[in-house]
C-alpha cells in the first residue's frame, strides 16, 4: 500500500488536484493532503490536514517521514 502525501500551498498549479485525485484511485493508496495555508480549498475524498489547527510542525515532520512520496506544490 502506497502512502501519498501532498503538501498544498495558496498558490499551488491546478495540476496538484488531477495528480491527487490519479493518486487516490490508486488501489491501496492513502493519500494526505496538508494545507500549509487557511483558505485552501480541499480535495475530496482524502484526508486533509492543516498545519498550524490540525498539526505542528513535528507532526508534519512525522508525516513525511511515514509517507512514501512526498509532493510539494
Amino acid at each position: 500500500m502506497a502512502r501519498f502525501l501532498h503538501l498544498l500551498k495558496r498558490d499551488s498549479p491546478p495540476l496538484a488536484a488531477a495528480v491527487v485525485e490519479q493518486n487516490r484511485r490508486e488501489t491501496g493508496a492513502e493519500v494526505t493532503v496538508v494545507l500549509l495555508e487557511e483558505g485552501i480549498d480541499a480535495p475530496k475524498g482524502v484526508t486533509v490536514k492543516t498545519l498550524g489547527s490540525d498539526l505542528d510542525y513535528g507532526q508534519l515532520l512525522e508525516l513525511i517521514f511515514e509517507s512514501d512520496h512526498v509532493v510539494t506544490w
